[in-house]
């Protein structure tokens, strides 16, 4: 398929976005149709990792994306710049696949529901969309499931954060019901006396908010669940997650805890994903505590960071799994290939070029496979790429990993 381009300029302009989509379409029109073609909304390296996978498995796939400096408009094919909150824009793609799915939950789950109603198929669904990507909505649906999480209550104003604090015992978190990840849009509340602080750092006058009892975890896991359309699930292996400055550093699979716990977070993040409808991968993120209390502490209705070592670790990734999902064929095997696995994030420490330095030392380091993003620019955590190695113990894969990680950088020289 064509790649198609716009200026910046050109985003900027109603009427040059849809000329520039309405001739990346004129282009696929006169192509052959026997592949299943699937839209992905959203050009990050979500995008480009699932549509790797399907590629595979011989599927075209066309992606929709406001930046064209992001992975996904500069990696791939049939790529159209525009902006996925313009309906017009949503209904000229959807128009041009045989299925639609996502890599990340800020798409208006509103504007989908027009698509599925317009007999548009859309995976995960849009109801479904609309209760993950509210946070308050996606903790209610896993209460009404009877599944544990941390004691919550939506807020409107600080002293509503006071009284939660009152009630559930401080710290509490405040977080922003939508649009937060890696640590943005939310705050540790110590006292009442910072509450007003918290709520003018969030937003409260323009941004919804909620409040979530502080669990006091001693671990934090996390489970890819894959659901069909059948309701068919595949379970990967439970995985701990390492945080730093509250960006997941590091993955290690599976999680160094007893057999018995390990059976209780897989069977919680399954019954998860079902409570809210998932069609796809999804990834459940959890807290452990000392006494081995389980709470889920979010969904992610989309494939997830915590699952990149599939990739390379397990028979079916969770980036083909998501494919076969949405396309409604049947699921892939989430069996490990080798004992134990360990993913270690690319961070961005600064702002600075995209430009990898030491990666031909990365590369020299023996069973680290390194996964660079292309994204042009660097930033404080941001997430540049990862390096995935297997081993027969999380030690061994760990030292190989770190290795080859800590030889890449994205600093000015």
């Amino acid at each position: 398929m064509n790649r198609t381009f716009a200026s910046c300029a050109a985003i900027n302009s109603d009427a040059n976005v849809h000329e520039v989509i309405d001739r990346n379409f004129e282009q696929q029109r006169g192509a052959p149709t026997a592949a299943v073609r699937i839209g992905i909304i959203g050009g990050g390296q979500l995008s480009t990792m699932t549509a790797r996978a399907a590629h595979a498995l011989g599927c075209r796939v066309t992606v929709l994306e406001k930046d064209p400096h992001s992975p996904g408009a500069l990696l791939l094919p049939g790529v159209i710049i525009g902006d996925w909150a313009d309906p017009a824009v949503l209904a000229g793609m959807a128009s041009q696949v045989d299925v639609l799915t996502f890599e990340n939950e800020f798409v208006d789950a509103g504007a989908l529901q027009i698509l599925e109603e317009a007999g548009h198929a859309v995976f995960p669904t849009s109801a479904c969309l609309a209760v993950t990507q509210d946070k308050l909505r996606q903790k209610e649906a896993l209460v009404g499931a009877g599944l544990a999480v941390p004691r919550f209550c939506a807020v409107a104003s600080p002293e509503d954060i006071v009284g939660a604090g009152t009630q559930f015992g401080w710290p509490v978190v405040l977080k922003t019901r939508r649009n937060g990840y890696d640590g943005k849009g939310n705050a540790t509340v110590s006292s009442a006396m910072a509450a007003n602080a918290a709520w003018n750092g969030l937003g409260g006058d323009r941004n919804a908010l909620y409040v979530e009892a502080y669990f006091p975890f001693s671990r934090e896991l996390a489970v890819i669940v894959t659901r069909g359309r059948n309701g068919e699930i595949a379970t990967y292996p439970v995985v701990e997650t390492f945080q730093r400055d509250h960006v997941c550093h590091t993955v290690s699979a599976p999680a160094a805890i007893a057999p018995e716990l390990a059976v209780r977070a897989a069977n919680l993040a399954r019954q998860a994903v079902a409570a809210v409808g998932a069609i796809g991968t999804f990834g459940v993120e959890m807290f452990l505590s000392t006494a081995g209390d389980i709470a889920i502490n979010e969904l992610a209705p989309r494939v997830h960071n915590s699952g990149h070592y599939t990739i390379e670790a397990c028979e079916c990734s969770q980036f083909e799994n998501h494919v076969r999902a949405v396309v409604g064929w049947p699921l892939g095997s989430p069996r490990m290939l080798a004992p134990a696995a360990v993913m270690v994030n690319l961070l961005g420490t600064g702002t600075a070029p995209g430009r990898p330095l030491g990666l031909e030392h990365a590369l020299a380091v023996r069973g680290a496979r390194v996964h660079l993003y292309g994204k042009t620019t660097s930033g404080s955590g941001r997430k540049m790429g990862h390096v995935t190695a297997l081993g027969d113990s999380t030690g061994d894969a760990r030292t190989a990993a770190e290795e080859a990680a800590g030889r890449i950088s994205f600093e000015n020289r």
